[in-house]
Parts: structure tokens; sequence; C-alpha cells
């Protein structure tokens, strides 16, 4: 193990330590999940849930493979009874020889999905708003990034049969990659953890920024 934390590149061991440091809302629980291994040569991985009610501690490692000895958990999240309001993904990869499609040694790809209510799904610019909030996001916590892109979709859940009593459901989910500008992502996991609140319809939220409605429990 030694000698395989020894092959870790300087700078995905400095990205690991600035993760480390990001400060996350309380009603997000942040924890590591296996990284793809085909994306990069090396790469880091958290999933992300936004419970409705309990409280949940900010300070968790994130840290994956051989880099597991370098940066240690310092704490567990504790366990909630509250709703599932959003969950989502934040992927750190890193190739040492640089990637043109890329555009540098690190790509940050993520993914969150929240449930609304199904009238929601009638609005056609919820895609773009989904979108201004990772652009707005990102500005807001000084996060320097390049080559962005993403989609936005819109999922319709109906029931029927056995299940024709429960409600309709719109889920949105935004897929998102873009490069940050050096090994320091700190600001990056802080902003992409706002925004997952965001989507949970939590406040506060910026200035002139709406929450989204909360998901309707059956």
């Amino acid at each position: 193990m030694v000698n395989a934390l020894a092959q870790v590149p300087a700078d995905f061991l400095y990205a690991l330590g600035t993760l480390r440091k990001a400060r996350c809302r309380s009603e997000l629980r942040l924890d590591e999940i296996p990284a793809p291994s085909r994306l990069a040569p090396f790469a880091v991985a958290l999933g992300a849930e936004v419970i409705g009610t309990g409280s949940l501690g900010s300070d968790y490692a994130a840290v994956h493979g051989p880099a597991a000895m370098a940066l240690a958990r310092s704490a567990a999240a504790s366990d909630s009874d509250g709703d599932e309001l959003a969950t989502g993904r934040f992927i750190l990869l890193h190739d040492p020889d640089g990637s043109a499609v890329w555009d540098g040694e690190f790509r940050i790809v993520t993914y969150i999905r929240a449930q609304l209510d199904a009238d929601m799904g009638n609005d056609e610019m919820l895609g773009s708003v989904a979108w201004t909030w990772l652009v707005e996001a990102l500005e807001t916590h000084r996060a320097p990034y390049r080559a962005a892109g993403g989609t936005a979709t819109r999922v319709l859940s109906e029931s029927f049969g056995t299940l024709s009593d429960r409600p309709g459901s719109i889920d949105i989910e935004l897929r998102a990659s873009w490069t940050p500008a050096g090994a320091d992502v700190q600001a990056h996991l802080e902003a992409w953890s706002d925004m997952v609140c965001t989507f949970a319809g939590l406040p506060p939220l910026p200035d002139g920024v709406s929450a989204l409605p909360r998901r309707r429990r059956n």
C-alpha cells in the first residue's frame, strides 16, 4: 500500500487535500462512493443526499484507492429519518498527461437529481434555470473553470393499475462537467454542494433566485 501511495501524483494528492477542506451545509450528507476506473488514471467520487430534517455534520474526507492512506476520514454522517430532497454525485478525474478534450489535467463530472411536482414539467425554462444555477454557484464561490458543458433532463413519472392513485411527478436531472483552473478544487466542491441544496429547494438562495417547489410526498 505504501508503494501504491507513492505512485499517486502529488497534484492529485493536493487536490484531495483541498476537497478535505470543503465546508458544506449541514443538510447535505456527503460520503465517498466508488469512483469510475475507466475515465482517468486517478479519480475520486462523492455521493450526496439532501435530507429535509435532521442535522448532519459537514466534515468529511474524500479519498479513493491508495490515496485513502493520505487522508483519513474525520467523521461519519449521522442517521436521519427525514425526506430525501435531492441526490448527486461529484467526481474528480486526473490524468497527469493531460487531455485535449478536458483542456487540462483535471476534470470535474457531476450529476444532480431532484423530484418536483408534475406541473413543473410544463416550465420550458426549467433546464436553462438548472444550468444557470451551476454557472452562478461557481461564480459565487470564485471557482475558476473552463470548457464547461452539460445536459438538463426532465423525466415524467406516471403510475398505473394498482399504483394509479399515486400522483405524477417530474424529476429534474443535471449532468455537467468542467475543467478547474488548477488542482485547488475546494471552491468547486462547495459550489456544487450549494447547488445540490438549491435543487432541493433549501433556503437561503442568492438574490433573485427562486427555490424549486419541494417534491410531493405520497
